[in-house]
């Protein structure tokens, strides 16, 4: 009986040994996958071009930003990872919300060349690879599978590549892209609301009192719900990074993207003495991309002890929108 007992005890102790290695090497894993998977993708302008480069053929360089934005947020290591239903990917949230951050530039992009920057005017006929991009640029960003998200979005990828072939052939006339003053003001002007939005919403990670001035300036002007005259702003703690990583790949995407207008617009914010204005929003963006040395976000208070990394990054973007605010005015009255 005693040596059945001692068998038990054993067979127990060896299986609690095998249970607990096993539970060391998976944590291992997925600790090293996510510090692998977790790390940003790397800013790749052509800072070797002048910004005097005049394009061979006009909207090659937006269009080809899109779909480097569109493959770095598929193919960087991990894949995409904001759908993802399994260990390491569904304990991150970091990288998804930089994708998510880089996703939200890639829609607005897309659709402001199926709206405007393809077509001549308002009646204009819209073309049909653009217009299938950007219904699967929009799928949901949360769908696993049937169909997956990554599926989407790489037919997304397919249409754009569909139509920047169109515009290099030289004998097709009707597919097109306008390079003018307007249809540049038109996506700034979505810039300026996304990255005023971001502005706000880093800026509270402190919380602040904010008056109500939704109204303000229009005494027939009204609204569905009465709001109070003031309230307090402040992003939960557990949302703080989120936010952050959000900004991050928005302003990543949209630095490539400036990049690219910089030389298919050339000629037009020459025209209007605006290359430098455009040159300069750039230089403001470019520090957001700087390297995060501290191992979380601090959230230090406005004037405190610790770092606040959700001010500075506030900083940056509300000087870009400002220099942004700045062109698009420029670029309608110059």
């Amino acid at each position: 009986m005693g040596k059945k007992i001692k068998q038990f005890l054993n067979f127990k102790a060896t299986w609690a040994g095998k249970i607990k290695a096993t539970t060391f090497l998976l944590t291992f894993i997925y600790s090293a996958l996510g510090f692998y998977w977790g790390l940003e993708p790397e800013l790749s302008l052509k800072q070797d071009r002048p910004s005097t480069t005049r394009p061979e053929i006009v909207g090659l360089e937006t269009v080809s930003a899109a779909i480097n934005i569109a493959e770095t947020v598929l193919s960087k290591p991990g894949g995409y990872l904001y759908n993802d239903a399994f260990p390491p990917g569904v304990l991150m949230d970091n990288l998804p919300n930089w994708e998510l951050g880089a996703l939200v530039q890639l829609r607005d992009m897309v659709r402001t060349l199926r709206n405007n920057m393809s077509r001549s005017q308002s009646q204009s006929t819209e073309d049909l690879n653009l217009v299938n991009a950007e219904g699967l640029f929009y799928f949901d960003n949360n769908s696993w599978i049937l169909p997956s998200t990554e599926g989407e979005y790489k037919k997304g990828v397919k249409e754009l590549l569909a139509y920047m072939n169109q515009l290099k052939d030289l004998e097709d006339q009707n597919t097109q892209f306008y390079a003018r003053a307007d249809n540049l003001t038109i996506w700034l002007s979505e810039v300026e609301t996304r990255l005023g939005s971001l502005s706000q919403r880093l800026s509270a990670s402190v919380g602040k009192r904010q008056l109500d001035v939704a109204l303000a300036g229009d005494s027939a002007a009204r609204q569905s719900t009465e709001a109070t005259v003031e309230r307090t702003l402040k992003t939960p703690w557990l949302k703080i990074d989120d936010i952050f990583y959000e900004a991050r790949g928005t302003t990543w995407a949209l630095l490539h993207l400036l990049k690219a207008i910089e030389i298919d617009f050339s000629e037009v914010l020459e025209k209007k003495n605006a290359l430098v204005s455009l040159q300069q929003i750039i230089r403001e963006l470019e520090p957001t991309q700087d390297t995060v040395w501290s191992p979380m976000i601090l959230n230090g208070s406005g004037l405190g002890f610790l770092a606040n990394h959700s001010l500075v990054m506030g900083s940056h973007i509300s000087r870009a929108n400002a220099a942004i605010i700045d062109l698009r005015r420029l670029l309608e009255d110059g």
